[in-house]
């Protein structure tokens, strides 16, 4: 038997349930409100159902003490708050009590690096946030580190690029008419198709992966360039550019750190030590396949 825990069942989780979840014997997961829990408690993802639990990351309850307990893997999306990780405040002295835990995933973000500047980085990189959000998160990869170390259990970091993919890419931005297309000369981003995170945070399991690794795509690239892509599989015209300095007086306070950092991140080891052959490994190949996706269902 195999059982998986995911704390935030949220987007990239719920890819990698979808894509994977049949590997598992039992699969619970959480969410924040009672609403959330019962959607996703009747939803099914690629035929996997998961058992759902209420947790806000203020209190510990009976039900996810056990769910700990029954865990072989941990899958944590949840991100830190102003008081630092939730689940480890919380949860912290359960989980290094957990008696099969074999595994952690943690997901975090490429924006733990901060800016160097448009230079190629990898995991050895200075890690310099721009943002207290990314600097708690510095703090949330540190503590899981420790944890894992504590109890001899591997805890693999997944620093995620920009997330897209069904229902969150550029295609539905400009169907949507929230397309901005924001000229910044020299900013590059790199992105990661959300099937590329669960095929990391699987090789991750299996591997029993500890340390550091980059989930990104080959080819960073400027902000506006899917979304021209995309609006040429529209056969549409795309936006007009905003210049960055008019568009940063709209922007919020996460949007302007964002555009404060400028890196190319290299992919390296996601690679060569976890074996991942990235199906998307640039936005263009994602976004064909996420527009015949959308031609199909509109069919």
């Amino acid at each position: 038997m195999s059982t998986l825990l995911c704390i935030g069942l949220g987007y990239c989780a719920r890819q990698f349930v979808s894509d994977y979840g049949a590997g598992f014997t039992h699969i619970a997961g959480t969410a924040r409100t009672d609403e959330d829990v019962a959607g996703l408690a009747a939803s099914r993802f690629a035929g996997a159902r998961v058992e759902m639990i209420r947790f806000d990351g203020t209190a510990v309850c009976d039900h996810m003490v056990a769910a700990i307990a029954r865990a072989d893997t941990l899958l944590i999306s949840a991100a830190p708050g102003d008081d630092g990780d939730p689940v480890l405040a919380v949860l912290g002295e359960v989980i290094a009590q957990a008696p099969r835990l074999a595994s952690v995933v943690y997901l975090s973000t490429v924006g733990v690096y901060g800016d160097h500047g448009g230079a190629w980085i990898d995991e050895g990189a200075a890690l310099r946030p721009v943002s207290a959000r990314n600097r708690a998160r510095i703090d949330a990869e540190t503590a899981w580190r420790a944890i894992g170390e504590k109890r001899e259990t591997p805890v693999a970091l997944l620093r995620l690029a920009g997330i897209y993919g069904p229902g969150q890419n550029a295609l539905v931005n400009l169907e949507r008419g929230q397309a901005r297309r924001i000229d910044k000369p020299g900013q590059v981003f790199n992105r990661i198709h959300v099937g590329d995170i669960a095929q990391a945070i699987d090789a991750a399991i299996r591997f029993k992966a500890d340390g550091a690794f980059n989930v990104v795509d080959d080819e960073p690239s400027a902000p506006g360039d899917p979304i021209v892509f995309a609006a040429r599989l529209m056969g549409i015209e795309p936006p007009p550019a905003i210049s960055f300095v008019e568009a940063s007086k709209t922007l919020s306070p996460m949007g302007l750190s964002f555009y404060g950092e400028c890196k190319r991140v290299k992919n390296d080891a996601l690679k060569r030590v976890l074996g991942v052959t990235l199906r998307y490994p640039t936005y263009r190949e994602g976004l064909l396949a996420l527009d015949e996706e959308r031609r199909a269902a509109s069919a």
